[in-house]
C-alpha cells in the first residue's frame, strides 16, 4: 500500500483550507496512494475561542468532513483526517479534537478523540492552553484495513508512550500521529519521539504534520513545525518533509512489522512490577 502524508499550511478559514486540500487529495490519488493522511486541526487552525464558535461545526453539520467522505468514495482511497475541531453538546461549550477514518465507500470507519490536552508553557512566545477550548477524550482507538490495523492518535499524544504501547499490544502495526506541533518542542523532540514509539512497538509511524505561520483573521497567530515523517517499524526514516505544504509518499510493507518484533519481541516482555511510593 502506498501511503501519502499530506502537510498542510491551513489557516483559521474551513472553507479556504478544504479548496486547497481537495487537489493535494487528488493529486496523492493520481500519484498511487490508497492511504492518504491530513494533520490535525486540517479544518481549522485558530486560537480564538470565539472564533471557533462562529466558525466550527457539530460532526453531522460539518462540510469539510461531508466533502472529505465524498472525495474519499470518489477517488476510491482510505482518507485519515488527521483532526477537525468539532462542536458538541458539552455543557460547557468545549470542542472535540477528533480524528476520522474514512473507508473508500465513504462510511466513517473509526473516530478518535485527542486524549491529551497540550497545557504547557514552553517559553514566553508559546503558551497553550488547550483544555480550555477542547474536551479530552478518554478511549483508544483501533482501525482495521485491508492494509494493516491501524492505532490511532494526534499530537501531544506522542508523550505518552503507554498509550502507545497499548495499542501495539491490541494489535496496531501501523501508528498515525496527526499533528501541529509547536516549532520550538518540535525542533527539539518532534522525530526522535516518533522514532521511540516505533522502535519501542514495532509499528509503522505516519505523521503528516502542519506547517509555518498560520493566516488567522482574529486571536494571535500561530505557527507549526511540519516536517512531516514516516518511519519503519526499525526505526528507519523513510520520508521526511521540510517545511513548506507539500506531499510525501512512503510504501507500507507489514512483513517489516513482522520482522522488527521478531529480531526485538519487546511487546511480550512486559513484567508486573510496583510502582515507588
Amino acid at each position: 500500500m502506498k501511503a501519502a502524508l499530506l502537510q498542510l499550511n491551513s489557516s483559521d478559514d474551513p472553507a479556504e483550507n478544504l479548496a486547497a486540500l481537495l487537489p493535494m487529495i487528488r493529486d496523492a490519488a493520481a500519484k498511487g496512494a490508497g492511504f492518504i493522511l491530513t494533520p490535525e486541526v486540517t479544518n481549522c487552525v485558530s486560537s480564538s475561542r470565539d472564533h471557533q464558535k462562529d466558525v466550527l461545526r457539530s460532526e453531522d453539520d460539518d462540510p469539510t468532513l461531508a466533502a472529505l467522505r465524498d472525495e474519499a468514495r470518489a477517488l476510491n482511497v482510505w482518507l485519515l483526517i488527521g483532526s477537525l475541531g468539532i462542536k458538541t453538546d458539552d455543557p460547557d461549550g468545549r470542542f472535540a479534537n477528533r480524528s476520522f477514518l474514512i473507508a473508500p465507500d465513504g462510511q466513517i470507519a473509526a473516530r478518535y478523540d485527542k486524549i491529551h490536552m497540550f497545557d504547557v508553557e514552553i517559553n514566553e512566545a508559546e503558551r497553550f492552553r488547550e483544555s480550555d477550548g477542547y474536551r479530552p477524550g478518554d478511549r483508544a482507538v483501533l482501525a482495521e484495513t485491508p492494509f494493516g490495523t491501524l492505532g490511532l492518535s494526534i499530537c501531544y499524544d506522542v508523550r505518552f508512550p503507554h498509550l502507545y504501547r497499548a495499542l501495539a499490544q491490541a494489535g496496531a502495526q501501523i501508528l498515525c500521529v496527526p499533528a501541529a506541533f509547536s516549532p520550538t518542542t518540535g525542533a527539539a523532540h518532534w522525530e526522535t519521539l516518533l522514532r521511540a514509539r516505533a522502535i519501542e512497538n514495532g509499528c509503522y509511524v505516519l505523521a503528516p504534520a502542519q506547517t509555518g505561520r498560520h493566516t488567522t483573521r482574529s486571536g494571535k497567530p500561530r505557527a507549526t513545525w511540519g516536517h512531516s515523517v514516516a518511519i519503519a517499524p526499525w526505526g528507519e526514516v523513510l520520508a521526511r518533509a521540510g517545511d513548506g505544504v507539500e506531499t510525501v509518499f512512503v510504501d507500507l510493507d507489514l512483513s517489516q512489522v513482522q520482522n522488527a518484533r521478531y529480531r526485538v519481541p519487546s511487546l511480550s516482555h512486559d513484567r508486573p512490577f510496583e510502582c515507588p511510593e
